[in-house]
Order: C-alpha cells, then sequence, then structure tokens
C-alpha cells in the first residue's frame, strides 16, 4: 500500500442516524469463562453475607468497624488472587527456532546492520549495549489508556477499561473537525488508514508542566485523546466532552499510522509521517508534549536503505528498561534507537539525546521494484527478545532483537499490512495475522486470502482459514486491518475484518475458532479496512465494535453475530480503527471529523 489515498469522500453531514437491529448471526450458546464465574459467585456470597451481617450488627458500631475492615482485607485479597491468576494465565514457555520450513534463507537473501553510521560485513560481530526483553502484553505500560497501536507490545488491547453497557446503543456526543492537506497531487482528507488515536490519563501535577490550557490544568482527573490526522495535524481533546485541550500541533506532513506514547508514563509522542510533504521526504518525529517541542527526528533519506520509500505507517514500542525506541519503517529498516531520556515529574524537565542509532535492514528472495517490495507498514509485536513484523513482501519474521538474526520467516503470500497479535494459549505464545491482495501480485481478478494462525516459536503455521477476495489498484482487498482478540466470554474466538469477498465492494467481519479456524459467524456489510475492537462488561459479557466503507459503526454481539446497533457517521468511508477508553470510543472518518461516542 503505498498511499493509502483512496475513494472519493463524499462531504460529511451533521445528522447521523441510529438504527437498533438484532438480525442475522450463528445462534452461539452464551457461555462465562471459568475464572469469570467462579470470582462473580464469590462475590455474590461475600456481598450476601456482608448485608446480612450489618443488618444485624447496625447497633454496635464497634463490630461494623471491625467487619468494615474484613471486608476491605477480603476485597484486597480478592484482588490480588485475581491479579495471581492473570499473572500464572500469562506465564509463557518459549524457545523461538525455525523449522525446516521456516528457515530465514529460504525467503529472505540477505541482512544488513548499521551502527551509528558504521555497516557490519558480518552481523555475528554485532553486540548490543543493553539485552531488550519485553514482557506479556498486560505489563507494556502501567498507564491508563491506549498508549500505541492495539494497546500493548502484543497489539491486543485497543480497549482500556470495562464498556459495562446495557442500552447496547452507539450514541454520539461529540465532534472535531478536521482539515486537509494536498501535495503532488494527492489530497489527503480526515483519518484514515491505520489512523487510530491515542487515549491515556494524566496526573493533576504533570499537567501543570503541560502546555494545556488552564481549564484543563485545573481538572481534578482529566482524559486526553491525541489523534495525529491526515491533513499534517495533530488534535488534542477531552475525552468526555470533545473539548480542545490544548493547540492543535501542525507539523505539516501527513500522518497516517496512530503514533505512540511513552510507556513510562513519560510526555513524549512518537509520530511517524505517511507522505512526503512539501518540506521534505517523510520522517518519524519524538515530540514532546510538555511544550510541542520536537525532540529528535530520523528516518528520512536514510542512505542505509534500500527502498527510497521514507514512510512510517507503523506505531512505535518502547522498551522501557533499555530507553530503547523501535521503530520499523517502509524503507525496509528496523530502527532500534537508545533515547537517552530523562524525566523529573516534579520539576516538569524532560531531555533526550540519542546516543546509539541501530538500523537493520533485510532484501527479500522475491523482492523486486514492480512488486514484493522491501518494507513494513505494520505495527511489530513483541516477546521477551524477540520482535515479530511482516511486511510488504508476505514476510513474516520473527527477529531477535539483540543479536538482530532472524529465527524463522514465515510466507503470507502477499503484501501484509496488518499487525501480527500475539496471544497466550495454555502457556504456549501463537500469532494472528492475514495479508491483503495487492492487485497483479498473484492475479489479476481474485485470489485467496488466508487469516493465519502461527506458532510464535517456530512459525509454523497451525490452522489457516481462506476467503476468495476481489481487488483494486491502490483500494486493496482481503485484509488490512488488525485481528482482534477475544477474552472473558469470547475467549474461545478472533474476530477480523476481510475486505472485497462475496462482491468488489463488500466485505465482512468473521468470528473464528481460536482452537480450529472454523468460521463460527460472519457479519456481511461494504467492506472495511477498520479494525475491530472487543469491548466487554462487568461480567464478561463481549461486544464487538467496527467501522466499514459505508461510514457506519457497528455494535456486534460478539458470541452470536447479531448486530445489535449502528450508527451513521458519515456519507465518506471510515478507514481507521477506534480506540475504547471504557465506555467511549474514539475514531476519525476522512470526510473531517473526529467523533466520540458513548457505548450505553
Amino acid at each position: 500500500m503505498e498511499t493509502k489515498e483512496k475513494e472519493n469522500i463524499l462531504p460529511d453531514t451533521e445528522g447521523m442516524s441510529g438504527e437498533n437491529n438484532i438480525s442475522g448471526g450463528k445462534n452461539v450458546k452464551k457461555k462465562l469463562s471459568k475464572k469469570t464465574r467462579i470470582i462473580i459467585l464469590i462475590d455474590e456470597i461475600l456481598i450476601l453475607a456482608l448485608v446480612v451481617t450489618m443488618l444485624v450488627l447496625q447497633s454496635h458500631p464497634e463490630q461494623m468497624q471491625a467487619l468494615q475492615e474484613a471486608a476491605n482485607t477480603l476485597i484486597e485479597e480478592e484482588v490480588m488472587l485475581q491479579a495471581e491468576e492473570l499473572s500464572e494465565a500469562e506465564t509463557i514457555t518459549f524457545s523461538p527456532k525455525c523449522t525446516a520450513q521456516t528457515e530465514p534463507s529460504k525467503l529472505i537473501a540477505s541482512t544488513s546492520i548499521q551502527v551509528d553510521g558504521e555497516t557490519f560485513d558480518d552481523i555475528a560481530d554485532y553486540q548490543p549495549d543493553n539485552t531488550i526483553s519485553f514482557g506479556a502484553g498486560s505489563e507494556y505500560t502501567s498507564s491508563d489508556g491506549v498508549l500505541t497501536f492495539r494497546g500493548n507490545n502484543f497489539r491486543s488491547s485497543p480497549a482500556y477499561g470495562l464498556a459495562n453497557m446495557s442500552e447496547y446503543i452507539l450514541e454520539p456526543v461529540w465532534t472535531q473537525s478536521t482539515g486537509s492537506m494536498s501535495y503532488n497531487g494527492k489530497a489527503w482528507n480526515g483519518n484514515g488508514w491505520t489512523g487510530q488515536p491515542l487515549i491515556t490519563s494524566w496526573s493533576k501535577e504533570l499537567r501543570q508542566h503541560m502546555n494545556m490550557y488552564d481549564w484543563a490544568k485545573e481538572q481534578n482527573t482529566l482524559t486526553e485523546v491525541i489523534y495525529a490526522s491526515l491533513d499534517g495535524r495533530i488534535y488534542f481533546m477531552e475525552l468526555e466532552t470533545g473539548k480542545a485541550t490544548r493547540d492543535v500541533l501542525n507539523m505539516g506532513y501527513v500522518f497516517k499510522g496512530a503514533g505512540a506514547l511513552d510507556p513510562r508514563g513519560y510526555p513524549i509522542l512518537y509520530v511517524g509521517a505517511g507522505y512526503t510533504s512539501s518540506q521534505g521526504n517523510a520522517r518519524v518525529f519524538v515530540i514532546s508534549l510538555l511544550d510541542g517541542s520536537v525532540l529528535y527526528t530520523f528516518g528520512n533519506d536514510d542512505t542505509f536503505a534500500d527502498r527510497r520509500c521514507f514512510f512510517f505507517d507503523s506505531s512505535a514500542l518502547v522498551d522501557a528498561k533499555t530507553d530503547t525506541l523501535i521503530y520499523p519503517g517502509e524503507s525496509g529498516v528496523l530502527y532500534l534507537i537508545h533515547l537517552n531520556t530523562e524525566f523529573h515529574s516534579s520539576t516538569g524537565i524532560l531531555t533526550m539525546d540519542p546516543d546509539r542509532v541501530v538500523k537493520w535492514k533485510y532484501r527479500g528472495v522475491r523482492t523486486s521494484s514492480q512488486k514484493y517490495w522491501l518494507g513494513m507498514e505494520d505495527s511489530a509485536a513483541a516477546y521477551d527478545g524477540y520482535l515479530f513484523v511482516a511486511d510488504n513482501g508476505g514476510n513474516l519474521m520473527c527477529l531477535d532483537l539483540n543479536t538482530l538474526e532472524l529465527v524463522w520467516v514465515q510466507d503470507t503470500l502477499d503484501d501484509t499490512n496488518g499487525s501480527p497479535v500475539l496471544s497466550v494459549e495454555n502457556g504456549h505464545l501463537y500469532l494472528y495475522i492475514s495479508p491483503s491482495f495487492h492487485l497483479g501480485w498473484r492475479s489479476s481478478s481474485t485470489a485467496t486470502v488466508p487469516i493465519f494462525k502461527i506458532d510464535a516459536e517456530d512459525g509454523s503455521i497451525v490452522w489457516q482459514t481462506d476467503y476468495e477476495c476481489y481487488s483494486v489498484t491502490d483500494v486493496s482487498g482481503g485484509v488490512q486491518s488488525t485481528i482482534a482478540l477475544g477474552r472473558n466470554q469470547l475467549d474461545d474466538y478472533i474476530y477480523c475484518t476481510v475486505s472485497r469477498t462475496g462482491g468488489i465492494s463488500q466485505g465482512v467481519l468473521t468470528c473464528l475458532d481460536k482452537k480450529t479456524g472454523e468460521i463460527v459467524w460472519e457479519h456481511k456489510e461494504q467492506y472495511a479496512w477498520s479494525s475491530p475492537v472487543c469491548v466487554y462488561n462487568e461480567d464478561g459479557e463481549g461486544n464487538v465494535l467496527y467501522c466499514s466503507s459505508s461510514g457506519k459503526m457497528f455494535l456486534i454481539n460478539g458470541l452470536t453475530g447479531e448486530e445489535r446497533y449502528s450508527v451513521k457517521l458519515s456519507d465518506g468511508v471510515i478507514e481507521s480503527s477506534p480506540a475504547v477508553y471504557e465506555n467511549m470510543a474514539v475514531v476519525g472518518v476522512r470526510a473531517n471529523k473526529i467523533y466520540g461516542i458513548q457505548l450505553k
């Protein structure tokens, strides 16, 4: 996907229509996970016992106080137990290696490393300064919110907190207007692919050092939406009301990707430009959210790159322990940069002085200037010392981040833009991914687009489920989105939007069984590039949000596929992916609007 400039966008309408629908979908028996059932049962017993005891002891204040203290202790113990269960569930046995089929040389012709401008003749000579290691996705950050594309290093958490829906209605409650940018004959409107907003809560202490408006600094709590857009601007809004929290930041470059916030809670935004502008080639910006200043840039005009395409649609990861920024680029270069960051929250002093820049590049066996290009547009996933990233050339790669040697490579068949999603299942690490269909590479009519479950340890295919898809030049069919993992009540399933299947303008949201890849249900609509998001109630009930090229957002019962609600946001397409914070979803559309939507 070279540009993501896709369709003629009709003007947006101020009016939005809502539809309550219960239709279609396979009838699947409702279930709660065993863990959820046990926790709910314990909660109900505790609450009943406490109510009865308090009624009995109303006339005995000292005993009441002792009871309340005991209740607090029980609650704390239950929280600790749940945390322990979560930790045990995410314990992973992981010893990566290749099989005969995933041996890297079958698909990758060569790799090369450069450190601070010095290129290594033998990659075995490379030595890291520090050992990079990522934990499970839940350990990526202690900050509230969605801080990178799909939330964490597993790319598995685009929603933060619980939605706790009771009416199952999607109610738009605010809008923010965006603009457009034109360069070299191309017009960029609103928000496009992947286009996910970032959402986080800043402490009141930290906000005093930020360039926020006074009213935003004075709030006891404030959750901020940060949205980099195609018009070259970065927008800042309060989640609840959509009210601007600070001045719009005009960077002058097209932003297609989501960007990322620092997982340590530092006020830093990492965001890559997705297209060349009048100001020069695209690049990555590292921006201080204290004052909006640019701390560092890189990636433009890089002579180490074999592809002169300096676009960055990926969303970064940061290894907090080693202070390392990890950023794949469409030029085919992966950047590992020691940031040398210092931040003092009490004084609001932030400094950054990158002192080691490591670059890794590769060349595929099928690579040419006509097809199977170099370049990484997806957002890499990571676990332990390993990075999982797909590319434009149909290669899904597992790279050792500390030796920069490939461990295994799997053939995804085609241009792969959806991000790999990691999943721990019975103590084993798996990966879900699916490619697009780039017209003319494999076929000039239709082609098979597989949804893969991959063993992350050796790259072998566990199962694949195939869809037959159409495509259009620069508006590809297949899968452009990132798969959503079900949890809680939906723990047995994954969800994926497949575009241009069943018709050139049609598509499906498909629900697949994690164990078998069997299609459980499909929701048929106009095609979608937007990534689905699973949202949950306190009892574990799960629903799926997604947006389509029809301009609608849908709420789907995650078990049955029944359409619970839809709302028309735009007469143009929606390509971007929502992020969710508790009961609020935020998404931008191509027709120059950002929407805040309450999940009721």
